[in-house]
């Protein structure tokens, strides 16, 4: 089996509703997430997903929350915008357009702060 990741990040602000705490006020983030794909075969050059159109179908999804108050994005009007729903918001945007040729969508990883990190997988 092999695994590949990429890193990239976005900024933008959230409010966790129903939280009592600091964090129930709109307040932002510079979030990193990090997306690892799997796969048991390589192609002809040894590749198992060129790093270049992973990281770019990553970009274009951050694209849709950078600088954004995520509360207002339709996934999370019904759940609150917290780290894991974050990774789960990308691991489903993520997961059709990386699955092919063998390769898989294995986890998301965001990072809220440096030492924070939540992770979604199916």
């Amino acid at each position: 089996m092999f695994e590949v990741s990429v890193r990239a990040g976005f900024s933008g602000a959230h409010r966790l509703k129903g939280y009592r705490g600091k964090c129930e006020n709109i307040h932002g983030h510079n979030w990193d997430v990090e997306v690892f794909i799997g796969a048991e075969t390589l192609d002809k050059q040894g590749i198992s997903l060129d790093f270049r159109l992973l990281r770019r179908k990553l970009k274009g999804i951050l694209a849709a929350l950078d600088h954004r108050d995520l509360n207002k994005i339709a996934f999370f009007k019904k759940d609150n915008p917290s780290a894991e729903n974050i990774a789960k918001y990308i691991y489903l945007k993520l997961k059709k357009p990386v699955s092919s040729k063998g390769a898989f969508l294995r986890r998301v990883s965001v990072w809220e702060t440096k030492d924070s990190r939540a992770t979604y997988f199916e």
